[in-house]
């Protein structure tokens, strides 16, 4: 009799654990962790170029910051791998927690460890989200008898949804706290974005183990070399698809576009138009229409066509903004002058949400067999152009920027273009 009881006492706990609430759960405390984090990390990096302007100690610590992204982010894979994906996003929390901590005494001696440092972290939390939520979704699809694609689907639209809305949040706290003055007014709002960090490290603590499940990922050996050096071929192996060659030029632009509004659109248009506090305003507009446009781009992608469409409709937008800054823009008083770096802001959000949406989807169909590698490329060449801009930002003008990132948006869209000529053109000579 104590036998029967026992085994009808353990049944509901492994119903429990293979329950599609468990994952479910798993996805909302991940989302929650990611918004209080980089609500704070977000807000925080669109200041560097107002808040930390000795030596051009913000956007050299920026750049620092993506060049150490952009390396680490090439053997993130086996550290994750090695530390299991919750170990390794709680871990990618504390390089968060210490950046914004050095804004509290900024220094060389503060900044730049703490940048380099956050390199790391990054590549890891960004690898170890992406782990999670796949492992996550699957799980939840084989209990829940459904198709893993819409699941996958759902549960990153749930939670990309969440993150899109940091911009919103993050910088309108960062608006309400520094209209008290520049100098308590920044120390105030750290203090405030380090409780906010603290509160995501806690969240990721809660969530469930999955190194059980392999996260699909393989068993790693003795060696952490002998992990390193087949990760390495499989990052540069897309090199030599032509596809992926033609693509980069877009993937290093999508950086380049988000780099050019944290470093020289908030510096150059948004403070001498409305103040270090107006950047907290232009941002959360500029993060409204990046979110609102991720969901609705997602909606409408269904196929190469559409999605060609799309990122061409988010580049005339962006280009519009680029010629407008470059040949007509000048700052005036009153309204307008408010009005037109909200505006610039908003429709710059749509070009961005357009890029983060279709990238991700035409990088998943084009390179089903090879997804970690061409994702691994997708984040290499973003961090690689972002770094880039920070470093360069200090030494050439505006205009001049604006004219590199003509070009270069140019010179993306004709590759992209000629890309899905080429997909297109295999499809028919296929079929």
């Amino acid at each position: 009799m104590d036998s029967v009881n026992s085994s009808e006492e353990e049944a509901p706990l492994v119903a429990v654990e293979d329950s599609p609430k468990n994952h479910a759960r798993d996805v909302h405390i991940l989302s929650f962790a990611f918004l209080f984090i980089f609500l704070a990390y977000g807000a925080v990096q669109n200041l560097q170029s107002t808040v930390n302007t000795e030596d051009d100690l913000g956007t050299t610590s920026m750049g620092i910051l993506y060049l150490s992204f952009t390396l680490f982010s090439l053997v993130a894979s086996p550290m994750v791998r090695l530390l299991g994906t919750k170990s390794a996003l709680v871990l990618g929390t504390t390089g968060y927690w210490l950046f914004i901590a050095s804004n509290l005494k900024p220094s060389w001696y503060t900044m730049v460890p703490a940048s380099v440092y956050l390199g790391f972290a990054a590549s890891i939390i960004w690898v170890g989200q992406g782990t999670y939520l796949t492992s996550a979704a699957r799980s939840h699809a084989k209990a829940s008898h459904l198709h893993e694609g819409t699941v996958i689907g759902n549960f990153n639209g749930e939670f990309w949804g969440m993150f899109a809305s940091t911009q919103v949040i993050g910088n309108l706290i960062s608006l309400a706290l520094l209209t008290t003055g520049k100098g308590g007014g920044t120390t105030l709002l750290f203090t405030v974005f380090l409780g906010s960090m603290t509160l995501g490290t806690i969240l990721m603590c809660f969530l469930s183990k999955r190194d059980s499940e392999k996260e699909n990922l393989p068993t790693p050996s003795a060696s952490v070399f002998s992990s390193v050096v087949p990760l390495l071929k499989l990052v540069i192996a897309p090199l030599c698809d032509k596809r992926m060659q033609l693509i980069i030029p877009l993937l290093a632009y999508s950086g380049l576009q988000q780099a050019f509004v944290w470093a020289e659109f908030t510096k150059d248009i948004v403070t001498p138009a409305l103040g270090v506090s107006g950047v907290g305003a232009a941002m959360a507009v500029y993060g409204a229409s990046d979110a609102i446009c991720s969901l609705v781009a997602g909606r409408f992608t269904s196929g190469l066509s559409s999605i060609t469409l799309i990122v061409c409709g988010g580049a005339f937008l962006q280009i519009l903004i680029l010629l407008w800054l470059l040949l007509k823009y000048s700052l005036t008083s009153g309204v307008l002058g408010t009005v037109y770096p909200l505006l610039m802001a908003m429709i710059w959000g749509v070009g961005d949400g357009v890029f983060n949406t279709q990238l991700n989807a035409i990088l998943g169909m084009l390179f089903r067999h090879d997804t970690e590698a061409a994702f691994s490329q997708l984040k290499v060449w973003q961090s690689g152009a972002t770094a880039v801009v920070f470093f360069l930002s200090p030494y050439i003008t505006f205009h001049a920027m604006l004219i590199v990132m003509i070009a270069s948006l140019c010179v993306s869209i004709a590759g992209f273009l000629f890309l899905t000529l080429k997909v297109e053109n295999a499809f028919s000579s296929g079929s």
